[in-house]
Protein backbone atom coordinates (compact mmCIF):
# COMPACT_ATOMS: atom_id res chain seq x y z
CA UNK A 1 0.00 0.00 0.00
CA UNK A 2 1.53 3.51 -0.97
CA UNK A 3 2.53 5.82 1.56
CA UNK A 4 0.75 8.90 1.69
CA UNK A 5 2.51 11.88 1.31
CA UNK A 6 2.51 15.01 3.61
CA UNK A 7 3.63 18.30 2.11
CA UNK A 8 4.61 20.72 4.60
CA UNK A 9 4.84 24.28 3.16
CA UNK A 10 7.16 26.80 5.12
CA UNK A 11 9.68 26.44 8.11
CA UNK A 12 8.78 29.35 10.04
CA UNK A 13 7.23 28.80 13.43
CA UNK A 14 3.97 26.44 13.27
CA UNK A 15 6.05 24.25 9.90
CA UNK A 16 8.67 23.38 11.84
CA UNK A 17 6.36 22.99 14.62
CA UNK A 18 4.44 20.52 12.43
CA UNK A 19 7.57 19.15 10.98
CA UNK A 20 9.04 18.03 14.24
CA UNK A 21 6.27 16.92 15.96
CA UNK A 22 5.51 14.78 12.81
CA UNK A 23 9.02 13.17 13.17
CA UNK A 24 7.77 12.01 16.24
CA UNK A 25 4.54 10.97 16.24
CA UNK A 26 4.78 9.15 12.68
CA UNK A 27 6.95 6.39 11.76
CA UNK A 28 8.94 6.08 8.16
CA UNK A 29 6.93 3.26 6.88
CA UNK A 30 3.66 5.21 7.89
CA UNK A 31 3.98 8.07 6.03
CA UNK A 32 6.55 10.33 3.80
CA UNK A 33 7.13 13.51 5.05
CA UNK A 34 8.52 16.86 2.64
CA UNK A 35 9.29 20.59 4.41
CA UNK A 36 9.74 22.84 1.44
CA UNK A 37 11.35 25.94 2.85
CA UNK A 38 12.46 28.97 0.22
CA UNK A 39 16.26 29.19 2.67
CA UNK A 40 17.76 26.59 4.41
CA UNK A 41 17.60 28.35 7.18
CA UNK A 42 14.38 29.20 9.96
CA UNK A 43 14.58 32.68 11.38
CA UNK A 44 12.77 34.07 14.53
CA UNK A 45 10.48 36.35 13.33
CA UNK A 46 9.94 38.32 16.77
CA UNK A 47 13.67 39.11 16.86
CA UNK A 48 13.78 40.47 13.33
CA UNK A 49 12.84 44.39 15.12
CA UNK A 50 16.73 43.58 16.64
CA UNK A 51 18.47 42.74 13.79
CA UNK A 52 16.91 45.75 11.88
CA UNK A 53 17.86 48.19 14.84
CA UNK A 54 21.45 46.92 14.65
CA UNK A 55 21.38 45.37 18.08
CA UNK A 56 21.21 41.95 17.32
CA UNK A 57 23.40 40.26 15.05
CA UNK A 58 21.24 38.92 11.69
CA UNK A 59 22.68 35.10 12.78
CA UNK A 60 21.67 35.18 15.94
CA UNK A 61 18.16 35.29 14.79
CA UNK A 62 18.30 32.26 12.49
CA UNK A 63 18.98 28.73 12.97
CA UNK A 64 19.65 25.65 9.89
CA UNK A 65 16.22 23.59 9.33
CA UNK A 66 18.73 20.48 9.69
CA UNK A 67 19.59 20.97 12.39
CA UNK A 68 16.45 20.78 14.22
CA UNK A 69 14.74 18.15 11.56
CA UNK A 70 15.54 14.24 11.14
CA UNK A 71 16.54 13.78 7.75
CA UNK A 72 15.93 10.04 8.26
CA UNK A 73 12.75 10.98 8.22
CA UNK A 74 12.05 13.95 6.73
CA UNK A 75 13.09 15.18 3.07
CA UNK A 76 13.94 19.15 3.06
CA UNK A 77 13.27 20.91 -0.56
CA UNK A 78 15.17 24.25 -0.22
CA UNK A 79 12.45 25.98 -2.74
CA UNK A 80 10.03 28.54 -3.41
CA UNK A 81 6.16 27.64 -3.81
CA UNK A 82 4.60 29.73 -6.40
CA UNK A 83 1.24 28.23 -6.70
CA UNK A 84 -1.09 25.37 -5.15
CA UNK A 85 -2.70 23.15 -7.14
CA UNK A 86 -5.27 21.72 -5.32
CA UNK A 87 -7.71 19.70 -7.78
CA UNK A 88 -3.93 17.75 -9.10
CA UNK A 89 -2.95 17.62 -5.57
CA UNK A 90 0.64 19.22 -6.21
CA UNK A 91 2.47 22.07 -5.19
CA UNK A 92 4.46 24.34 -8.27
CA UNK A 93 7.56 25.79 -7.02
CA UNK A 94 9.44 28.43 -8.78
CA UNK A 95 12.10 25.56 -10.28
CA UNK A 96 9.92 21.90 -10.33
CA UNK A 97 6.88 20.91 -8.62
CA UNK A 98 5.89 18.40 -5.72
CA UNK A 99 2.59 16.21 -5.02
CA UNK A 100 0.95 15.80 -1.93
CA UNK A 101 -1.41 13.56 -0.18
CA UNK A 102 -1.79 16.09 2.27
CA UNK A 103 -0.69 19.29 2.43
CA UNK A 104 0.20 22.18 5.06
CA UNK A 105 0.29 25.74 4.00
CA UNK A 106 2.37 27.30 6.75
CA UNK A 107 4.10 30.47 4.51
CA UNK A 108 4.94 33.83 6.07
CA UNK A 109 3.21 37.35 6.37
CA UNK A 110 3.86 39.70 3.63
CA UNK A 111 3.78 43.61 3.90
CA UNK A 112 0.05 45.07 3.41
CA UNK A 113 0.72 49.15 2.23
CA UNK A 114 -3.29 49.45 2.00
CA UNK A 115 -2.26 51.17 -1.23
CA UNK A 116 -0.25 54.00 -0.21
CA UNK A 117 1.35 55.31 -2.88
CA UNK A 118 5.14 54.98 -2.86
CA UNK A 119 5.71 52.38 0.19
CA UNK A 120 6.21 49.83 -1.44
CA UNK A 121 9.08 51.47 -3.46
CA UNK A 122 10.79 53.96 -0.85
CA UNK A 123 10.24 52.46 2.56
CA UNK A 124 11.37 49.41 3.95
CA UNK A 125 9.45 46.31 5.80
CA UNK A 126 10.67 44.55 8.60
CA UNK A 127 9.80 41.14 6.69
CA UNK A 128 12.88 38.70 6.87
CA UNK A 129 16.63 38.29 7.36
CA UNK A 130 17.84 40.16 4.89
CA UNK A 131 15.36 43.22 4.83
CA UNK A 132 16.47 43.69 8.29
CA UNK A 133 20.32 43.61 7.26
CA UNK A 134 19.01 46.07 4.92
CA UNK A 135 17.18 48.12 7.36
CA UNK A 136 20.82 48.21 9.80
CA UNK A 137 23.19 49.10 6.79
CA UNK A 138 20.97 51.84 5.72
CA UNK A 139 20.56 53.44 9.06
CA UNK A 140 24.51 53.14 9.79
CA UNK A 141 24.81 54.50 6.29
CA UNK A 142 23.19 57.60 6.84
CA UNK A 143 25.10 58.15 10.19
CA UNK A 144 28.48 57.72 8.33
CA UNK A 145 28.07 60.08 5.64
CA UNK A 146 26.57 62.67 7.96
CA UNK A 147 30.03 64.65 8.44
CA UNK A 148 31.20 64.21 5.28
CA UNK A 149 28.39 64.94 2.96
CA UNK A 150 26.34 67.78 2.73
CA UNK A 151 23.64 66.82 0.52
CA UNK A 152 20.63 66.30 2.21
CA UNK A 153 22.45 66.73 5.34
CA UNK A 154 19.04 67.43 7.57
CA UNK A 155 16.97 64.93 6.62
CA UNK A 156 19.66 61.81 7.07
CA UNK A 157 19.11 61.50 10.55
CA UNK A 158 15.18 61.47 10.71
CA UNK A 159 14.02 58.36 10.85
CA UNK A 160 10.41 57.83 10.51
CA UNK A 161 8.27 54.59 11.37
CA UNK A 162 4.81 54.02 10.32
CA UNK A 163 3.04 51.61 12.53
CA UNK A 164 2.41 51.93 16.44
CA UNK A 165 1.60 48.19 17.02
CA UNK A 166 3.60 45.54 18.42
CA UNK A 167 6.39 45.72 15.59
CA UNK A 168 6.69 49.41 15.33
CA UNK A 169 7.08 49.54 18.94
CA UNK A 170 9.50 47.04 19.42
CA UNK A 171 11.28 48.56 16.78
CA UNK A 172 11.21 51.70 18.18
CA UNK A 173 12.63 50.53 21.82
CA UNK A 174 15.68 48.69 20.17
CA UNK A 175 16.49 52.08 17.77
CA UNK A 176 16.18 54.38 20.76
CA UNK A 177 19.05 52.05 22.56
CA UNK A 178 21.29 51.83 19.38
CA UNK A 179 21.04 55.62 18.41
CA UNK A 180 23.23 56.85 20.90
CA UNK A 181 25.84 54.31 20.00
CA UNK A 182 25.92 55.07 16.68
CA UNK A 183 25.74 59.27 17.62
CA UNK A 184 29.09 58.03 19.53
CA UNK A 185 30.55 55.51 17.13
CA UNK A 186 30.18 58.19 14.00
CA UNK A 187 30.59 61.66 16.23
CA UNK A 188 27.22 63.00 15.60
CA UNK A 189 25.14 65.75 17.86
CA UNK A 190 22.89 63.69 19.66
CA UNK A 191 20.31 66.71 19.28
CA UNK A 192 20.32 66.17 14.94
CA UNK A 193 18.68 62.93 15.18
CA UNK A 194 15.19 62.59 14.98
CA UNK A 195 12.81 59.34 15.57
CA UNK A 196 8.76 60.08 14.32
CA UNK A 197 6.53 57.12 14.87
CA UNK A 198 3.27 57.63 12.75
CA UNK A 199 -0.03 55.88 13.98
CA UNK A 200 -3.43 56.45 12.05
CA UNK A 201 -4.88 54.53 14.85
CA UNK A 202 -6.14 57.04 17.91
CA UNK A 203 -3.86 55.57 20.38
CA UNK A 204 -0.71 53.02 20.67
CA UNK A 205 -0.71 49.77 20.73
CA UNK A 206 -4.28 49.59 19.81
CA UNK A 207 -6.14 46.91 22.00
CA UNK A 208 -3.45 46.48 24.43
CA UNK A 209 -3.98 47.89 28.30
CA UNK A 210 -4.26 51.76 28.26
CA UNK A 211 -2.01 51.71 31.17
CA UNK A 212 0.78 49.59 29.68
CA UNK A 213 0.63 51.74 26.25
CA UNK A 214 0.88 54.92 28.84
CA UNK A 215 4.31 53.89 30.17
CA UNK A 216 5.45 52.35 27.10
CA UNK A 217 4.90 55.52 25.44
CA UNK A 218 6.08 57.81 28.09
CA UNK A 219 9.45 55.53 28.41
CA UNK A 220 10.18 55.95 24.64
CA UNK A 221 9.48 59.92 24.75
CA UNK A 222 12.09 59.79 27.43
CA UNK A 223 14.01 58.58 24.73
CA UNK A 224 13.53 61.21 22.15
CA UNK A 225 10.72 59.32 20.32
CA UNK A 226 7.97 61.55 18.88
CA UNK A 227 4.71 60.49 18.26
CA UNK A 228 2.17 61.66 15.77
CA UNK A 229 -1.10 59.85 16.92
CA UNK A 230 -4.51 59.77 15.04
CA UNK A 231 -2.28 60.10 12.02
CA UNK A 232 -2.20 58.79 8.72
CA UNK A 233 0.50 58.46 6.04
CA UNK A 234 -0.72 59.47 2.96
CA UNK A 235 2.33 58.91 0.45
CA UNK A 236 6.04 58.56 0.49
CA UNK A 237 8.66 59.08 -1.93
CA UNK A 238 12.35 59.17 -2.02
CA UNK A 239 13.11 61.76 0.16
CA UNK A 240 10.46 61.12 3.05
CA UNK A 241 6.62 60.73 3.81
CA UNK A 242 3.74 62.88 3.02
CA UNK A 243 1.13 63.19 6.39
CA UNK A 244 -2.50 63.88 7.26
CA UNK A 245 -4.96 63.99 10.26
CA UNK A 246 -8.74 63.55 9.08
CA UNK A 247 -9.26 65.85 6.65
CA UNK A 248 -6.53 68.74 7.74
CA UNK A 249 -3.85 69.72 5.75
CA UNK A 250 -0.98 67.33 4.83
CA UNK A 251 2.58 68.30 5.79
CA UNK A 252 5.46 66.96 4.45
CA UNK A 253 8.38 65.20 6.88
CA UNK A 254 11.93 64.74 4.95
CA UNK A 255 13.57 62.00 6.20
CA UNK A 256 16.29 59.71 5.11
CA UNK A 257 14.76 56.74 6.41
CA UNK A 258 10.83 55.64 6.51
CA UNK A 259 10.21 52.00 8.14
CA UNK A 260 6.70 50.41 7.54
CA UNK A 261 5.39 48.98 10.36
CA UNK A 262 1.83 48.93 10.19
CA UNK A 263 0.52 46.26 8.76
CA UNK A 264 0.62 42.42 6.92
CA UNK A 265 -1.10 40.05 5.15
CA UNK A 266 -1.12 36.45 4.27
CA UNK A 267 1.49 34.75 1.53
CA UNK A 268 0.16 35.92 -1.64
CA UNK A 269 0.49 31.90 -2.95
CA UNK A 270 -3.05 32.13 -1.32
CA UNK A 271 -4.76 34.38 -3.53
CA UNK A 272 -2.80 32.55 -6.98
CA UNK A 273 -3.95 29.77 -5.89
CA UNK A 274 -7.89 30.74 -6.11
CA UNK A 275 -8.34 29.95 -2.45
CA UNK A 276 -11.42 32.22 -1.22
CA UNK A 277 -9.24 34.67 1.18
CA UNK A 278 -9.10 38.07 2.94
CA UNK A 279 -5.64 39.72 2.66
CA UNK A 280 -4.30 36.40 1.74
CA UNK A 281 -5.69 35.14 4.92
CA UNK A 282 -8.14 32.05 4.98
CA UNK A 283 -11.13 31.61 7.27
CA UNK A 284 -10.04 27.64 8.48
CA UNK A 285 -12.32 25.47 9.96
CA UNK A 286 -12.13 24.21 13.78
CA UNK A 287 -9.68 21.49 12.72
CA UNK A 288 -7.37 23.77 10.63
CA UNK A 289 -8.70 22.50 7.43
CA UNK A 290 -9.59 24.65 4.41
CA UNK A 291 -13.25 24.80 4.01
CA UNK A 292 -14.31 22.14 0.68
CA UNK A 293 -10.60 21.08 0.81
CA UNK A 294 -10.12 17.69 3.20
CA UNK A 295 -6.21 17.33 2.54
CA UNK A 296 -5.08 21.08 2.89
CA UNK A 297 -4.38 22.52 6.29
CA UNK A 298 -3.35 26.27 6.87
CA UNK A 299 -1.80 27.64 9.73
CA UNK A 300 0.33 30.77 11.27
CA UNK A 301 -0.15 33.93 9.10
CA UNK A 302 -2.23 32.59 6.08
CA UNK A 303 -5.05 31.60 8.54
CA UNK A 304 -7.81 33.64 10.17
CA UNK A 305 -9.26 32.44 13.53
CA UNK A 306 -12.01 34.21 14.67
CA UNK A 307 -11.84 34.97 18.95
CA UNK A 308 -15.62 34.50 19.07
CA UNK A 309 -15.60 36.92 22.63
CA UNK A 310 -14.93 39.70 20.13
CA UNK A 311 -16.01 38.97 17.18
CA UNK A 312 -12.66 40.20 15.55
CA UNK A 313 -9.37 38.09 14.29
CA UNK A 314 -6.72 36.24 16.71
CA UNK A 315 -3.43 38.54 15.36
CA UNK A 316 -1.04 36.29 13.53
CA UNK A 317 1.38 35.48 16.38
CA UNK A 318 3.91 32.69 17.18
CA UNK A 319 2.10 31.62 20.10
CA UNK A 320 -0.35 30.83 18.02
CA UNK A 321 1.44 29.16 15.06
CA UNK A 322 2.92 26.87 17.61
CA UNK A 323 -0.08 26.07 19.18
CA UNK A 324 -1.85 25.42 15.27
CA UNK A 325 1.44 23.10 14.40
CA UNK A 326 0.80 20.65 17.35
CA UNK A 327 -3.05 20.73 16.76
CA UNK A 328 -2.01 20.16 12.92
CA UNK A 329 0.28 17.61 13.49
CA UNK A 330 -2.06 15.58 15.83
CA UNK A 331 -5.05 15.93 12.78
CA UNK A 332 -2.73 14.89 9.96
CA UNK A 333 -1.73 10.90 12.32
CA UNK A 334 -5.30 10.86 12.81
CA UNK A 335 -6.44 10.96 9.48
CA UNK A 336 -3.48 8.37 8.40
CA UNK A 337 -4.38 6.45 10.82
CA UNK A 338 -8.54 6.35 10.37
CA UNK A 339 -8.51 7.51 13.71
CA UNK A 340 -11.72 9.39 13.58
CA UNK A 341 -12.76 12.72 14.22
CA UNK A 342 -10.10 15.55 14.24
CA UNK A 343 -9.49 17.86 17.29
CA UNK A 344 -10.48 21.47 17.27
CA UNK A 345 -7.66 24.46 17.63
CA UNK A 346 -8.46 26.55 20.33
CA UNK A 347 -5.68 29.24 20.95
CA UNK A 348 -4.70 29.19 24.77
CA UNK A 349 -3.09 32.67 25.16
CA UNK A 350 -0.24 32.41 27.93
CA UNK A 351 0.36 36.23 27.85
CA UNK A 352 1.58 38.76 25.10
CA UNK A 353 4.97 41.02 26.21
CA UNK A 354 6.25 43.82 24.08
CA UNK A 355 9.82 44.52 24.74
CA UNK A 356 11.00 48.23 24.68
CA UNK A 357 14.96 47.68 24.28
CA UNK A 358 17.16 45.26 25.85
CA UNK A 359 15.93 45.76 28.90
CA UNK A 360 12.39 46.82 29.52
CA UNK A 361 9.34 45.84 28.26
CA UNK A 362 5.48 45.79 28.98
CA UNK A 363 2.96 42.95 29.10
CA UNK A 364 0.39 40.86 30.32
CA UNK A 365 0.84 37.36 31.63
CA UNK A 366 -0.87 34.91 33.58
CA UNK A 367 -3.15 37.98 33.87
CA UNK A 368 -0.46 40.25 35.54
CA UNK A 369 0.37 43.57 34.35
CA UNK A 370 4.62 43.45 33.63
CA UNK A 371 6.53 46.35 33.39
CA UNK A 372 10.29 46.91 33.32
CA UNK A 373 12.70 44.63 33.89
CA UNK A 374 10.39 42.00 34.95
CA UNK A 375 8.20 41.94 31.99
CA UNK A 376 11.77 42.03 29.75
CA UNK A 377 12.99 38.69 31.78
CA UNK A 378 9.19 37.19 30.66
CA UNK A 379 10.00 38.34 26.91
CA UNK A 380 13.55 36.48 27.06
CA UNK A 381 11.80 33.11 28.68
CA UNK A 382 9.08 33.88 25.98
CA UNK A 383 12.05 33.53 23.32
CA UNK A 384 13.68 30.64 25.02
CA UNK A 385 10.76 28.67 25.32
CA UNK A 386 9.89 28.93 21.52
CA UNK A 387 13.75 27.57 20.72
CA UNK A 388 13.37 24.75 23.21
CA UNK A 389 9.46 23.38 21.60
CA UNK A 390 11.13 23.34 17.86
CA UNK A 391 15.03 22.56 19.27
CA UNK A 392 15.38 21.12 22.46
CA UNK A 393 17.78 22.17 25.07
CA UNK A 394 21.01 22.09 22.60
CA UNK A 395 18.80 25.31 20.61
CA UNK A 396 18.20 27.31 23.55
CA UNK A 397 22.41 27.59 24.40
CA UNK A 398 23.13 27.77 21.02
CA UNK A 399 20.50 30.69 20.09
CA UNK A 400 19.08 31.90 23.40
CA UNK A 401 18.81 34.98 25.33
CA UNK A 402 20.37 34.84 28.52
CA UNK A 403 21.66 38.68 29.46
CA UNK A 404 18.19 38.38 31.53
CA UNK A 405 19.16 41.11 34.23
Amino acid sequence: MKKPKIVILGAGYGGLMVATRLQKQVGVNEAEIVLVNKNDYHYETTWLHEASAGTLHHDRVRYDVKNVIDRNKIEFVQGTAVEIKTEEKKVILEEGEVTYDYLVVSLGAEPETFGIKGLDVHAFSIINVNAARQIREHIEYQFATYNTEEEKKDERLTIVVGGAGFTGIEFLGELANRVPELCKEYDVDYSKVKIICVEAAPTVLPGFDPELVNYAVSHLEKKGVQFLIGTAIKECNEDGITVGKGDEEVEHIKAGTVVWAAGVRGNSIIENSGIEAMRGRVKVQPDLRVPGHEDLFIIGDCSLIINEEINRPYPPTAQIAMQQGEVCARNIVALIRNKGELETFTPDIKGTVCSLGEDDAIGVAFGKKLVGSKASFMKKMIDNRALFMIGGPGLVLKKGKFNIF
